[in-house]
């Protein structure tokens, strides 16, 4: 009986569990669902605006300034006309395009610093006793050679600051400085300084003057002229024709690397020479050609010089300043013996200023040097 109803309880926990077992829901397997990449939309090419035309001068420019009205009656309402200075036309940063009409009573015309771009006859026509025209900082690529047909006493004309390719042609005899500095000028064409023998200023500095662009007798006829500025071009010789009467001539910044021998022969009052920042060399420059007794002040900086050249007892100035000098004898340079008794001044060398520094030199400087040049003030190393 009791093995019957052990069977019989074994027999429905089985049924049970297999109950229990077929009521577990079926775990279905994932379905692999195909993936879809969209393609990035791209935006649609929108119509391209027509580029409007750029803005031509002068219409980018500021409007002109217009003073107050004046009490005289011929004065541009784009300039200033003072009581105190009843001969001056005062026009500068106006912001003015064309030269206006100019008074008879003006003398004196500043100009500057405007948008002026050409210079035309007309607006001298009464002006004729005009001495003084500071154009300066203007964007003035010709002058018409009538301007100073109607402007025949004209003493000064400053053109520094503009767009000219070549010196102006038609310049009136009576002008005594002439500055055109920082303009394109490649060439000075013949004749352009003809019956100029009043002129005592050159400037033509920061241009784009080569060797061709000046001929051997440019600068003949200049016979009062005293001070000649070429630095900042492109030259690769020494000008030719220098007037015999200059007292000032400046060569900085060019390619300069030869100095004839007698390049300074016959310039008697020459004081001053600034040959900074070019190519010359031992080499290049000859022993004595600096050997000058009106000469005060000689800038020889940024060469490549090895050695000290020879001068004149009354020089007062020397840049040397980097060169390539590695020792520096004051025997060698002195331009008198030291054996010569310097209590007469008139011996003694002027040399006050000596700058050295840039070069292969360690200090001190040689107790002859100081024997020499007993006046030397400063000696830069």
């Amino acid at each position: 009986m009791k093995a019957g109803a052990g069977l019989l309880s074994a027999l429905a926990l089985f049924l049970l569990m297999e109950a229990v077992v077929t009521e577990r829901p079926r775990q279905r397997k994932p379905t692999k669902q195909p993936t879809t990449r969209r393609k990035p939309s791209i935006p649609k090419p929108t119509a391209a605006r027509p580029a409007g035309p750029e803005p031509k001068e002068p219409t980018d420019f500021p409007p002109p300034i217009l003073g107050p009205p004046s009490i005289y009656p011929d004065c541009p309402r784009e300039c200033l006309c003072s009581p105190s200075y009843p001969n001056s036309l005062n026009c500068e940063n106006r912001n003015i395009r064309a030269i206006p009409l100019i008074p008879s009573r003006a003398h004196y015309l500043y100009l500057q610093n405007n948008y002026i771009s050409e210079v035309t006859a007309e607006p001298f026509v009464n002006a004729t006793d005009v001495r003084w025209i500071n154009l300066a900082n203007n964007r003035i690529h010709r002058i018409d050679k009538q301007v100073f047909e109607k402007i025949p006493l004209l003493l000064y004309l400053y053109v520094q600051r503009n767009q000219l390719k070549e010196v102006p042609s038609g310049l009136p005899t009576t002008l005594e400085q002439l500055r055109l500095s920082r303009n394109l000028i490649s060439k000075v064409p013949a004749g352009a300084f003809k019956k100029l023998g009043n002129l005592t200023l050159l400037d033509l500095y920061h241009n784009q003057l080569s060797d061709s662009g000046l001929g051997k007798n440019t600068f003949k006829d200049l016979t009062n002229l005293m001070q000649l500025n070429l630095a900042h071009n492109v030259l690769k010789k020494m000008p030719n024709g220098i007037p015999r009467g200059l007292i000032q001539l400046f060569l900085d910044k060019n390619h300069i690397d030869d100095i004839p021998k007698d390049y300074f022969k016959g310039l008697s009052h020459l004081a001053f020479v600034r040959l900074n920042y070019n190519q010359l060399s031992d080499k290049s420059v000859p022993k004595a050609v600096f050997n000058i007794s009106t000469l005060l002040d000689l800038q020889l900086a940024h060469n490549q010089l090895s050695s000290v050249p020879l001068f004149n007892g009354h020089l007062e100035h020397l840049h040397l300043n980097h060169n390539g000098i590695e020792s520096i004898n004051g025997t060698q340079i002195c331009p008198y013996s030291l054996e010569v008794d310097f209590s007469d001044d008139s011996l003694m060398p002027r040399l006050r200023y000596l700058r050295l520094d840039g070069n292969h030199l360690s200090p001190p400087i040689p107790q002859d040097v100081f024997m020499c040049f007993r006046l030397l003030h400063a000696v830069v190393i």
